[in-house]
């Protein structure tokens, strides 16, 4: 029996979309069918789920005077939300949301004003006030855009050892450590990408020894050497997402590599594609397999469903979502002709239910 999985689906409001959206994926066919949607919430932009998958978590996009965060239950039959409470994101736009391996902790980055900030989660799923308030201090190249820090992204590593957080604006990964007891963070590391690339978000390979930055401004990927025990990056090589012959405007958006370790994917907005590569597992080094169009505008988000089955690519720019079969074999992704009406999709988590 195919399985059922549900995806959590963040949005840009003000448009189509009224909050955050829940739908059903069928397993067999790629097929999304609406469950429910919460409102009350603007610009939930980015999501997370709690290792129990019984808590949600989201940032509420929004600049001046600030952002907030937000957590909801998730009713465990239907996927249903239920709001609980919010707090300050003490930033402005907040862009993304990670929660540690204990469920003990959620960390928001701030893209507008380069900060970050760390929150306890109480018992009942409610989020307390922010224990830590970081602001990130820098500049790159680019006069434009990269004038002051832009807090991008922020997660942990595969094995939740180490918190990494790429700035856009300073053309660097910032590595933090995390004390789950008191909801600490504590500055670590740092890692650079090429001047004016613009480091939008992080993966791990599943072997521990390489990350993934996937550069916005640049239109890149920067491969690393990950020392998973001293929380390093160590640049192995940058490779293009865009084809050679591409001459119009184009920025990336995220990044995903698969649980076989053996393929890596990053979204293109504005030649709307997602550019497929074969991971060499030897050095870490990629290998481009192709560019498939995402048969939308604007793929901010995309994500490889929990049982490898399907890719499935938030076109945020067209109100839709396409769902592509991943081929194991090949890496390739197949159309297999599924594009839903999903409003403004630019975040989606996604679990098996059955």
């Amino acid at each position: 029996m195919a399985n059922t999985i549900r995806v959590f689906v963040g949005t840009y409001t003000g448009g189509k979309s009224e909050g955050i959206y829940v739908y059903d994926l069928n397993g067999e066919t790629g097929a999304l069918t609406y469950s429910s949607h919460i409102g009350g919430i603007d610009n939930p932009s980015f999501l997370v789920l709690s290792p129990d998958s019984s808590h949600l978590y989201a940032v509420s996009e929004t600049g001046d005077p600030g952002g907030k965060v937000f957590s909801y239950a998730i009713d465990p039959d239907s996927g249903a939300l239920t709001y609980l409470n919010d707090q300050l994101s003490h930033g402005s736009l907040p862009c993304s949301i990670d929660v540690d391996r204990t469920g003990a902790c959620v960390l928001v980055a701030n893209y507008g004003s380069g900060t970050i900030s760390s929150y306890p989660v109480q018992r009942d799923g409610t989020l307390g006030e922010a224990v830590s308030k970081i602001q990130h201090e820098g500049s790159s190249i680019d006069e434009s855009r990269q004038q002051e820090p832009h807090a991008h992204m922020i997660r942990h590593d595969l094995d939740y050892n180490y918190v990494f957080v790429p700035d856009l604006g300073m053309d660097k990964v910032m590595i933090y450590t995390l004390d789950p007891a008191t909801a600490t963070l504590t500055s670590h590391s740092e890692a650079s990408v090429p001047p004016g690339s613009g480091p939008r978000h992080i993966d791990f390979h599943p072997n521990r020894k390489y990350a993934y930055v996937i550069n916005e401004m640049g239109n890149t990927i920067t491969a690393f050497h990950y020392d998973a025990s001293a929380g390093t990056l160590t640049e192995i090589e940058s490779v293009t997402t865009l084809p050679d012959d591409y001459t119009g405007s184009s920025h990336t958006a995220d990044i995903h590599i698969t649980d076989s370790g053996k393929y890596i994917y990053g979204s293109n907005r504005g030649h709307d594609s997602l550019a497929m590569y074969s991971i060499d597992e030897s050095t870490g080094r990629l290998t481009l397999l192709g560019i498939e169009p995402t048969q939308g505008e604007n793929p901010r988000n995309f994500g490889i469903d929990p049982t490898g089955t399907f890719v499935l690519a938030g076109n945020s720019g067209s109100d839709t979502a396409t769902t592509f079969r991943l081929n194991h074999e090949t890496g390739k992704l197949i159309d297999i002709g599924q594009i839903n009406e999903v409003p403004a999709a630019v975040c989606l988590k996604m679990v098996v239910v059955d």
